[in-house]
């Protein structure tokens, strides 16, 4: 069973209520093998105009290749921008799912188990948890052939969720390089800020930034009520952070004074800044940074440019870089490994807490419409938590 999109919802000038959401499964024994009473898996795949495509896969198993299980993928702004066609990069296209033009499935982060390896296979063995090696490969599936190069073996699952596995390689492993890869930070004096502080990324940020004696500074928007704003604040303190904020207070007169006072208190820089946000409240934000500091952008949340005074540049000699998490997981992945397993470490450990979620479960009943609402939901505003698909009895 796949989530995924032809070529004609792979476009930048479709409105995200007409996009195509395909989904095509398979059927599978209990033993993990395909279904022994029929030579052929058999499914369906959903497809624009609430259109069911049957979709069948041939049970032989190539000896270079692995059958692998889905067990968590989330839902991530990023896939929603690549079925829009507004992201830089396409998946694949095949002609192998079974639909009448080719198709790629969605989705670039999850969870797997080995189900079966074929006889050339060398490293895995049934029963081991995965992660993609790389993005692309289209996660949004209930089964999936793949090699063992395509993968990243969980070298040690004990005490992990697939959860927590599937969703380790994109926010997580974000933070993780935007705050060992720019600026040196002095652990016990200075500081970073960031927006989108209660995001994916901003929550893992905090709890790395407490594991490494980090002080933060964390905004975020202000919340239908005070007393929700006051609540996530509390939250994110509990999480670890230093200091919340609101993007009001941060763009209010005179509130950078509070900050100078913060950073003086530690001795100090504000050295580094996360921005996923754009628009005046990240040039706000730009203006605390420290002489020399180093605002690192990996989002625009707000669809709006980042216009900054050339005196930033000139006379506090700001540095400003941008990260891709695909870019820098295609380059590297023996560092991916790495970093993946430091934070799962972290996360057996108790030092490194589950972003907040809704699930959404998957199986083989599950209605077509079910599936399109959990991934057009990513695009809402104030969510309860990110939408993760958790694979049940498929």
């Amino acid at each position: 069973m796949e989530l995924s999109g032809n070529p004609s919802s792979l476009h930048p000038n479709h409105q995200q209520n007409g996009h195509n959401v395909n989904v095509t499964s398979k059927k599978y024994s209990d033993r993990g093998g395909l279904n022994p009473s029929s030579t052929q898996s058999s499914g369906t795949e959903i497809r624009a105009g609430n259109l069911l495509h049957n979709h069948s896969v041939s049970p032989s198993l190539p000896s270079n290749s692995i059958l692998i299980r889905t067990l968590a993928t989330p839902i991530n702004p990023a896939d929603i921008n690549q079925i829009q066609g507004v992201y830089p990069s396409k998946p694949p296209f095949s002609s192998l799912l079974g639909t009448p033009t080719p198709s790629a499935v969605g989705g670039n982060e999850g969870c797997f188990e080995v189900v079966s390896i074929g006889s050339s296979v060398k490293g895995l063995q049934k029963g081991d948890w995965v992660i993609m090696r790389s993005t692309g490969f289209g996660t949004w599936r209930t089964h999936a052939l793949a090699t063992a190069d395509d993968v990243l073996k969980i070298e040690n699952k004990e005490g992990l969720t697939p959860l927590q596995v599937g969703t380790v390689s994109v926010n997580p492993c974000t933070a993780y390089r935007m705050l060992k890869d720019f600026i040196p930070l002095e652990p016990g004096k200075d500081w970073f800020i960031q927006n989108g502080a209660n995001s994916g990324v901003g929550r893992a940020a905090i709890q790395l930034g407490k594991q490494w004696n980090l002080n933060s500074i964390n905004v975020i928007r202000e919340r239908p009520s005070a007393s929700e704003t006051e609540s996530l604040k509390q939250e994110l303190l509990d999480l670890g952070a230093t200091k919340v904020i609101t993007d009001g207070e941060l763009q209010s007169k005179g509130f950078s004074s509070q900050i100078k006072e913060w950073t003086a208190s530690t001795k100090g820089d504000l050295k580094l800044g996360l921005n996923c946000v754009g628009g005046p409240p990240t040039l706000a934000m730009t203006k605390t940074l420290s002489q020399g500091g180093h605002l690192v952008s990996y989002g625009a949340m707000s669809k709006q440019p980042l216009s900054l005074p050339t005196g930033l540049l000139i006379f506090k000699d700001l540095h400003f870089s941008g990260f891709w998490v695909s870019r820098w997981s295609d380059q590297h992945p023996e560092e991916k490994r790495r970093t993946v397993e430091d934070i799962l470490q972290m996360t057996r450990e108790g030092k490194f807490k589950d972003i907040p979620v809704k699930e959404l479960r998957w199986d083989w009943g599950t209605e077509e419409a079910v599936l399109k609402e959990a991934v057009q939901g990513t695009l809402e505003g104030f969510r309860d938590g990110k939408g993760v698909l958790m694979y049940g009895d498929t």
